[in-house]
């Protein structure tokens, strides 16, 4: 009597083993923990079909578990992203679908493995089984998917995004986080020197240093708790993160404009053009902030 099959799913250079609840990269696997995984494996046995955040809840958490489900899947999500080097702007793997669910829109294999093989008859044994294509991926060809929202055909490539940059979505938040921190220590550092910040505009500068200080005190004032927000938000990768910021750019864009002129307060020390090339540079900071927040929450995120 022979084993029954284990099945494998298998989807660009990843390969998920339902029975052990392993991923791999290129044969390599790749650390996951277990909820992530039920809901890859729930998007995996309907590739192109959304589904929905109940039904993920019901899969996840019997009906009698108290716990924040939003937060919790929205982590799930973010940690499976992560390990497929996935992003929700520029999806690959999975798409969000706001207040819905998700999709697995990349094309997907059936991959059969006999686990353990069992006696057999003289007359099975007799017979030649010639192996499955599966087995050999280089061997696959892979077809068109149907897209089930509007009858058209999916081409079995991965989509293509040309308006963001490409990169993994640690590192975009890790460079997101370190903008936030940056602009912390820029506003405490002038809070705790601003009587010489003044001090200098009037001796040096021919400014009045009374209404540069007030200016300083008020945009730190509100900078700090905007950056204060961001950074924890960062730290704890809050997945609403890219949508609130967005919403947050009308602000941050003139604040960041008006602190991009601080190197000139430090002319003594950099020189003109070090002071110049670094007033460019925070000067296109908020933009990049706002590209980095896009590529690692999306703008639905």
């Amino acid at each position: 009597m022979n084993t029954q099959p284990t099945m494998r799913k298998r989807f660009g250079i990843y390969e998920a083993h339902l029975g052990s609840g392993e991923l791999f990269k290129n044969g390599q696997k790749i650390r996951m923990q277990e909820q992530p995984f039920q809901v890859l494996v729930a998007l995996l046995d309907r590739p192109g079909e959304v589904v929905t955040r109940d039904e993920l809840q019901q899969r996840l958490w019997p009906s009698d578990t108290f716990v924040d489900f939003d937060h919790s899947l929205n982590t799930c999500i973010n940690k499976l992203r992560d390990a497929l080097g996935d992003t929700a702007n520029n999806p690959r793997f999975i798409e969000t679908l706001p207040r819905r669910g998700y999709r697995f829109i990349a094309p997907v294999q059936d991959v059969e493995a006999i686990a353990v093989p069992q006696p057999v008859s003289a007359q099975e044994a007799a017979v030649s089984v010639p192996p499955a294509i599966s087995d050999y991926p280089e061997m696959a060809v892979t077809l068109p998917m149907e897209d089930v929202r509007d009858g058209a055909t999916r081409e079995a490539t991965l989509p293509n995004a040309h308006d963001l940059p490409q990169a993994s979505r640690r590192l975009s938040r890790t460079l997101f986080g370190l903008l936030q921190l940056m602009y912390l220590i820029f506003y405490s550092v002038a809070l705790w020197r601003l009587e010489e910040i003044g001090a200098r505009a009037d001796a040096s500068w021919m400014v009045p240093g009374g209404p540069l200080e007030s200016v300083v005190l008020v945009t730190a004032v509100i900078g700090i708790p905007l950056r204060l927000y961001t950074l924890n938000a960062t730290l704890f990768d809050y997945a609403r993160l890219g949508r609130n910021f967005q919403r947050l750019f009308l602000l941050v864009l003139p604040l960041d404009i008006l602190w991009a002129l601080s190197p000139f307060l430090l002319l003594p020390y950099l020189g003109v053009g070090l002071a110049f090339g670094a007033c460019a540079a925070l000067v296109y900071s908020p933009f990049a902030q706002r590209v980095l927040a896009l590529m690692t929450w999306g703008k639905n995120g």
